[in-house]
């Protein structure tokens, strides 16, 4: 195990949770000076910066659910999950609590609260979480979000889906992203479906990685195989 890899996912996460529900919480404060486009925007930039600023060391999951993702893959230990999601929550809390102390009169710090039902939320943070995973696991390394375009790639991505799904839903993709805010907030009705929903949406992503590109992908019963086996792009580090 290398602490650099968590201490890595802890200040990715609180980047993306400052950052992006920062960006909230400014927009509720001050008028909608940023706006919902600038909101989308914000997550996007900050995953892109993010990947190119750790994808090489932990490989810049930031996301439970890209862990499990990458998990289910065959191409991330099992033993590393639980380290990687508890250095991901804790950076996210960590971010929902400094954002408390800065604005703490704001009544949900950006916490994900859908508009539609349980129902369409929860279809729709899986559809999310699908294709951002789908995407992820084409154009990652291993187990690593890194290369000249990934980082690009995965933050357009981000901050498409918060474009155009983030009214519906606040296009959370991440339980992370979500439990901070919510724990902090104390907004917690909807907390299960953003827990739940993201991580369902990530394997799914990963069994259609099976379909489009075969066995290097490594999904279900592959994370227990050997090198010898055939996987590819396999990175157990």
């Amino acid at each position: 195990m290398n602490p650099r890899k968590y201490i890595c996912e802890f200040l990715g996460t609180f980047a993306l949770v400052l950052a992006g529900t920062g960006a909230i919480v400014a927009n509720d404060i001050y008028g909608g000076t940023v706006s919902h486009v600038g909101i989308a925007l914000t997550f996007g930039m900050v995953v892109m910066a993010m990947i190119y600023a750790i994808g090489d060391i932990s490989g810049a999951h930031i996301n439970p659910a890209v862990s499990i993702g990458f998990w289910f893959a065959g191409r991330f230990p099992g033993r590393e999950v639980g380290p990687y999601i508890f250095s991901q929550v804790l950076g996210a809390i960590s971010a929902s609590l400094l954002l408390r102390w800065i604005a703490p009169h704001d009544g949900t710090l950006g916490a994900t609260i859908p508009s539609v039902t349980p129902a369409q939320t929860f279809v729709l943070e899986a559809i999310l979480t699908f294709f951002l995973m789908f995407l992820i696991i084409h154009v990652a390394i291993g187990s690593k979000e890194k290369g000249l375009m990934a980082g690009v790639a995965i933050g357009a991505m981000v901050g498409l889906e918060a474009m155009f799904a983030g009214p519906f839903t606040g296009a959370s993709m991440n339980p992370a992203r979500s439990l901070g805010p919510a724990l902090v907030s104390g907004q917690l009705t909807y907390l299960w479906i953003y827990l739940a929903a993201p991580i369902l949406g990530a394997l799914v992503g990963i069994l259609f990685c099976r379909l489009t590109r075969g066995p290097e992908c490594c999904l279900l019963y592959f994370p227990f195989r050997s090198r010898r086996d055939g996987c590819g792009g396999r990175d157990p580090g």
